[in-house]
């Protein structure tokens, strides 16, 4: 029954506009992948200070928030096929700008408007669009099934994409990095032809108000009022964000060396394994959405696996420490596909890119927040006993809690 789900979502009638955007966002993290990695060396090797390293990456953190704003508001009404390749082409041209250029104000232009991006997480005005795009593309059944295939083919392709960097280092005919950008904006030109073939069941479909029979909401309401209901869910969002940004990699990375005397060749293997069993557990996704509902799939991984963050603290040796960080790696994604299904279930149609792009949003701007007060964590005794992770989970949890109150008499549209 599985095997004839996955091709009816594939395969199907429908079933294109899902293949485009699934193998569009591929391409597009497969270049995240291989720039993240190689950005802060080609930078540092062009002179560039520190301080201007970090400037770069807060313009196009600026820039990704604002097109997603912009996106969020607007697509619906312009087009989401016309703004996907609009946004795909300003990719390619910074994909271009930082391959042939070593001036810091055309390159922190470039990150503004290019969706530059520092890591593999698709914090970027795509993502938004995208999903509004394949939550209308399949029954509500499936939601959860298409964006775990969404996710997971994603973060396959961004491992490729660290991978292709470090072939590229083996090459001394150019720079790695700018070769890496070059490749960037070939995939980005790649993604600019797959929305070009988005078919019109892609667009925004206008909903009649149920008595008068003309357009409802999406053409009478402000494009730039949001709706109270999805205010709320980017405000608990923003929490969850908040909160897992205190136990970022590098938080983590930093608490074990310190507090375990983990040594780096220690923590490169356990943060390969980290990274990769995500991936790998977020596949049981849909079997525990169908079988336990939306909400289960959502919100019970996420509560195991912060308190599971909660005990690291307390382990008394670095294996100890490891074997329950792995445990809740391979819980804490679980319900990415089920919160972006949940995202499309509780929301009307016609709000679902408003949805997606704010609640995005929200999320940018938390966890780029967090890693400031985790920082402020780490000293002393506070250091000492883990504070950012217990901090860190004790917000999750409390989320989990807010979410399970608010919403578990709602009706998500999942099938047993």
């Amino acid at each position: 029954m599985a095997n004839v789900q996955v091709r009816s979502i594939f395969w199907g009638r429908s079933a294109r506009n899902v293949r485009l955007v699934v193998a569009a966002r591929a391409l597009r993290t497969f270049g995240y992948g291989c720039t993240s990695v190689l950005l802060a060396e080609m930078l540092a090797e062009d002179g560039d200070a520190p301080w201007q390293i970090g400037l770069l990456l807060a313009a196009a953190s600026a820039g990704s928030v604002a097109s997603s704003l912009i996106l969020g508001l607007f697509a619906d009404r312009w087009g989401r096929r016309r703004a996907l390749v609009a946004c795909g082409c300003l990719m390619a041209a910074a994909g271009v700008v930082f391959a042939l250029s070593e001036s810091f104000l055309a390159l922190a232009a470039a990150a503004f408007v290019g969706t530059i991006s520092p890591s593999t997480n698709d914090n970027t005005p795509f993502s938004g669009v995208e999903q509004s795009i394949l939550a209308q593309s399949c029954e509500p059944s499936q939601h959860t099934r298409v964006f775990t295939f969404y996710n997971v083919t994603a973060l396959v392709a961004g491992a490729l994409g660290g991978l292709a960097a470090a072939l590229l280092g083996l090459q001394h005919l150019v720079s790695a990095g700018d070769a890496a950008f070059a490749l960037y904006a070939v995939l980005a030109a790649g993604t600019v032809t797959l929305f070009f073939r988005l078919s019109p069941e892609a667009e925004a479909r206008a909903c009649p108000a149920p008595d008068t029979g003309t357009i409802g909401r999406q053409a009478t309401r402000a494009p730039w009022r949001v709706p109270a209901n999805i205010r709320r869910l980017a405000g608990l969002f923003a929490v969850d964000a908040f909160a897992g940004g205190l136990a970022v990699q590098t938080v983590l990375a930093w608490w074990f060396a310190h507090r375990y005397g983990a040594t780096t060749a220690q923590l490169g293997l356990v943060f390969f394994a980290a990274n990769l069993l995500p991936a790998l557990a977020q596949l049981t996704a849909p079997l525990l959405a169908a079988r336990r509902g939306l909400l289960a799939a959502m919100l019970v991984p996420h509560f195991a696996s912060n308190l599971i963050l909660a005990c690291i603290p307390f382990a008394p040796s670095l294996g100890g420490a490891v074997a329950l960080l792995l445990i809740r790696q391979a819980l804490s994604k679980i319900d990415v596909p089920a919160r972006q299904a949940f995202t499309a279930a509780v929301v009307d149609p016609e709000d679902r890119t408003a949805a997606a792009s704010m609640t995005s949003i929200a999320r940018s701007v938390a966890v780029s927040v967090s890693p400031l007060v985790a920082t402020a964590l780490l000293t002393g005794a506070l250091a000492a006993m883990g504070a950012p992770l217990l901090l860190g989970a004790a917000l999750a949890i409390g989320y989990d809690i807010t979410v399970w109150r608010s919403y578990r008499s709602t009706f998500l549209g999942e099938t047993a």
